[in-house]
């Protein structure tokens, strides 16, 4: 008898200790996650957390962000407005803690969404500093590119040669950059042109000069004027294409650019059922441009860039391409063949970068020999919007900002068919219910005749 009350003391005992110590254990937890946080995506496309671009740009912004949205509690067409717009910010404000988030309702406050020019439901007012940007379409993409351009310090002004049939960044033309253009102005770039035969000089506003494959020769005035652009610190991005270069040698020799004659030759190209006038790149220099950049770029009709040794300039080589290939010196059409008396073997060196030290400011210039890779037909190929805007970045000064670009959200929606609806509900409504059943039937049976 005595010895099952000591047994019964201790197995009380035991039970009163483990529950303390459960106690104890929940307390830590519950403090531990009061000073520490943490949190894993688990979904495959991470819905749920901001890509590495974002995120760059989010720690570039060094104060508070406040976003003010400006939306009825219950919208006709997409319902619970306020719940998709706080579910789509979650990440954002995880990411960055001083990023806050309000709603307005129009309908009861619409003095407030007149005075802050809003003029649809869902609208959002985002305010960083002194500036502040209208969204109006919410996803990744949209929202840290208006990020991106709150982020710099004033509106960057791209200017591009016009007046001699270049591409334009405004342009609609299958050859234009209008695409990229508007692009740049969404990352909180302004472009314009710029005539030299009209203009005295480049404005003294330029971030930096886009000079986009001349089709007629320029003026001496107009190359006089580009060669003081330079001496004066400007910043370039020269598309250079496969064509006479129409008045800027001279701009070439203050370089010290090396433009050898010919096309590229990619049969790598040919191999992805491609023209092998388009050369494939995916080795790229050491570079802030091209760290950790490691998309394939593609390059319609190609020429060579080099750089011959210069003092005063800083060259790297950014972009090389067609491994396997070659610099055709012929025609190119027919049965392309490399002829080692008169070609250059790959590969090929397609874009260099070009620094130095001025007086106040550093000065940079990116030759690429192809303009064809930003147009409105191949912009969207590859990696090549994200290389055209790390060139901008670069050349405008903000290499903070450099980064691979986000993309829109992939669906990840899950649909299924009639039929395996109806077998999965039948599963969960049947199913587990009989299972559970069966096996607690199973339990009790055992025990019973155990």
């Amino acid at each position: 008898m005595k010895t099952n009350r000591k047994a019964r003391l201790q197995l009380a005992l035991h039970n009163w200790l483990f529950t303390l110590l459960l106690l104890a254990l929940a307390g830590l937890l519950v403090t531990l996650s009061q000073r520490h946080h943490a949190q894993w995506d688990a979904t495959a496309i991470g819905r749920n957390s901001v890509s590495d671009a974002s995120l760059k740009v989010l720690k570039a912004l060094d104060g508070p962000v406040a976003v003010t949205a400006y939306a009825t509690r219950q919208d006709a067409r997409l319902g619970d407005i306020r719940t998709l717009i706080r579910e789509a910010l979650a990440p954002y404000l995880r990411a960055k803690p001083d990023m806050s988030l309000r709603f307005v309702d129009p309908t009861e406050q619409p003095k407030l969404a007149k005075d802050a020019g809003v003029k649809l439901n869902g609208e959002m007012v985002v305010r960083y500093g002194q500036r502040s940007e209208h969204l109006t379409v919410l996803n990744e993409e949209s929202l840290t590119n208006l990020l991106m351009g709150l982020a710099r310090k004033e509106q960057r002004q791209v200017y591009y040669l016009d007046g001699h049939g270049e591409r334009k960044l405004d342009g609609q033309a299958n050859h234009d950059l209008g695409d990229f253009g508007r692009r740049l102005r969404d990352k909180g770039f302004a472009t314009a042109p710029v005539n030299l035969a009209l203009a005295q000089d480049v404005p003294a506003s330029a971030a930096l000069l886009v000079i986009a494959a001349p089709q007629v020769d320029l003026l001496p005035g107009e190359v006089d004027k580009l060669e003081r652009y330079l001496d004066q610190g400007g910043n370039l991005l020269w598309l250079v294409d496969p064509e006479p270069l129409h008045g800027l040698r001279p701009l070439a020799d203050k370089l010290g650019l090396a433009l050898p004659p010919g096309s590229v030759v990619d049969p790598g190209a040919q191999d992805m059922g491609l023209p092998p006038t388009v050369a494939l790149a995916t080795a790229y220099g050491r570079h802030p441009i091209t760290e950790h950049f490691n998309l394939t770029t593609v390059f319609p009709l190609a020429r060579p860039i080099g750089v011959e040794e210069r003092t005063g300039w800083h060259a790297i080589p950014l972009v090389e391409a067609a491994p396997r290939g070659w610099v055709e010196s012929g025609k190119l059409d027919g049965d392309l063949r490399f002829d080692e008396k008169q070609d250059m073997p790959g590969p090929v060196t397609l874009a260099v970068a070009l620094e130095r030290e001025g007086k106040d400011k550093t000065q940079r210039v990116v030759a690429v020999g192809n303009g064809a890779f930003l147009s409105n037909t191949y912009l969207g190929n590859g990696g090549n919007l994200d290389l055209g805007v790390n060139l901008v970045n670069w050349l405008a000064g903000d290499d903070r900002l450099i980064a691979i670009q986000p993309k829109a959200a992939v669906d990840g929606d899950f649909a299924l068919d009639k039929t395996a609806a109806a077998v999965i509900g039948l599963g969960f409504l049947l199913g587990l219910p009989v299972a559970f059943l069966a096996t607690a039937a199973m339990v009790w049976r055992r025990r019973r005749h155990g």
